[in-house]
């Protein structure tokens, strides 16, 4: 999310997320994690599911009371520190998690949980928007339970969370390794109190939550037989990925879909900043643009831009096919010929004629916070902009990341301790010797796919990708128009959990 605000104030704002036409988006500058700067240095992409485009305006507790009757709420009081054991670390709060009770057959059966670990956003909108769980619970008979990430939505540590994001000291319990830690409580605490103690788990995630599900599945292999990552960029840490890679793959998206609009993008960059050196040059592009108001400096216009198309390509997904929109009215631009009328035109084509596109008022979400602190402690993913894009190079400076972060925080960040903690580093040598059920799907499409993984490494931990999926589209739900790769994806993925499930039973029995 790029928010270049300086006042800690945004970080008691509450939030609101839109929910239009893809085509007729508000498009905030909220898709990627700067918070307080104007460097790319601190421009990490958001990890999440869902695109802001898709957030809805309306009261996310209205959503579960009236159109998700069968989704109900239970608060678990959870400990603040799993790692130590000095008299803070007991302090307890109310993490939230959600039960779907229709589709399961009871404890008796031992019929399997679907468990959804949360990320960096309010649990709210998951049972709705996460329709893998709810498209397939029938056919497994399944109890669907969505685990909120704490410091998000209501799951937040020190009553407030104003205290919560207080300082380094309040904030500093919120990571990844805490996370996991919480969901295994919840999940133990379900299972206890249904009587479930012989019903298999299976964790299910998206993105950072993607993540998240692998992590767990290492970490807790007695809580869960299984995991369904999807998305989930595990080896986009300590430069295991090229640094260039995430903008490589949106660079080859919009090249693929034309290669006169990629080569348009690619000058526009240069002809932004002549025209802006020109006397009253930032109030002929303000203009131009329609920017809601006038634009300060030309990094402001071409931030925008370089955010716009990044988001298009990580969620360039059927039927709109943003990238495909884009390019589009790139080119076939009805408002002149030159590079500037024709960028503007995608704009159009994508956001509509609008009243004024970029440099509007913007909504700081507590996504955006909790999300900037992520990556200023541990979730440190070096990306940068190589030499060879349709962008201008920006590469990853971890000195001045560190710098940032230090100044906002008080703390540095921590660029190698996901893979002291989790692994990463030749993952297909040591996770085949230890490791087992895990599907990594991604779509080739999506920048982030450059850090997944995409081949198998056993028989049980599989690589599935498709040529033109998106973030995170197998885990959404499906439906009629759903193009036959992506069906065929889905269906590979319920057969494997099918099969785990299967010898969860067959163990059990024989034991």
């Amino acid at each position: 999310m790029i928010c270049k605000e300086t006042s800690a104030n945004f970080l008691l704002l509450s939030f609101k997320l839109s929910m239009e036409h893809p085509r007729m988006l508000l498009f905030t500058l909220l898709i990627y994690s700067t918070y307080v700067t104007a460097t790319h240095s601190l421009t990490i992409p958001r990890l999440s599911a869902i695109p802001e485009w898709e957030r809805t305006v309306q009261d996310p507790a209205v959503i579960i009371s009236s159109d998700t009757e069968d989704v109900k709420t239970f608060y678990y009081e959870q400990t603040l520190d799993h790692f130590n054991y000095r008299p803070e670390s007991y302090t307890t709060f109310q993490q939230r998690y959600l039960m779907n009770f229709k589709y399961w057959s009871g404890a008796n059966s031992s019929a399997p949980i679907f468990a959804y670990l949360g990320d960096e956003e309010p649990i709210d909108n998951s049972p709705i928007s996460i329709g893998f769980l709810t498209d397939n619970a029938a056919s497994f008979n399944a109890l669907l339970v969505y685990i909120e990430h704490r410091y998000y939505g209501k799951s937040v540590p020190f009553g407030s969370r104003e205290e919560a994001f207080k300082n380094a000291s309040t904030i500093g319990y919120f990571n990844s390794a805490q996370a996991i830690a919480d969901y295994a409580e919840v999940i133990i605490h379900v299972k206890k109190t249904l009587r479930a103690k012989k019903s298999p788990v299976i964790v299910i995630g998206g993105s950072y939550g993607g993540m998240l599900a692998t992590w767990f599945r290492l970490k807790y292999p007695h809580l869960t037989i299984g995991a369904l990552a999807s998305s989930a960029p595990i080896l986009y840490f300590d430069n295991i990925t090229p640094q260039s890679g995430y903008f490589d793959v949106v660079t080859r998206d919009f090249r693929e879909a034309s290669e006169t609009c990629y080569e348009t993008i690619l000058k526009s960059w240069s002809e932004i900043d002549r025209v802006a050196s020109q006397p009253n040059g930032l109030s002929i592009l303000s203009q131009r643009f329609n920017t809601c108001r006038p634009l300060n400096d030309s990094s402001e216009l071409k931030d925008y831009l370089e955010t716009l198309y990044a988001s298009a390509a990580q969620y360039n997904r059927p039927p709109q096919y943003p990238v495909t929109t884009i390019c589009g009215g790139i080119d076939g631009a009805s408002f002149g010929s030159d590079i500037l009328s024709k960028i503007a035109a995608g704009l159009v084509e994508f956001r509509g004629n609008r009243t004024c596109k970029i440099n509007g008022p913007t909504n700081v979400s507590e996504t955006s916070v909790g999300w900037r602190w992520q990556t200023c402690s541990e979730m440190v993913i070096p990306i940068g902009i190589g030499n060879d894009t349709m962008f201008q190079p920006d590469p990853f400076s971890l000195e001045l990341f560190a710098k940032e972060c230090k100044k906002q925080y008080g703390v540095s960040p921590r660029p190698h301790w996901v893979t002291t903690y989790y692994g990463g580093h030749d993952i297909k040598l040591t996770l085949q010797r230890f490791g087992s059920n895990v599907i990594f799907s991604n779509g080739l499409k999506d920048p982030y796919s450059i850090g997944g993984v995409l081949d198998n490494i056993s028989d049980s931990l599989i690589a599935i990708h498709t040529t033109n999926g998106s973030h995170c589209l197998d885990i959404l739900h499906a439906n009629q128009n759903d193009p036959e790769w992506l069906v065929q994806q889905r269906k590979k993925e319920i057969e494997i959990i099918k099969r785990w499930i299967t010898q969860y039973y067959d163990d059990l029995g024989a034991f």
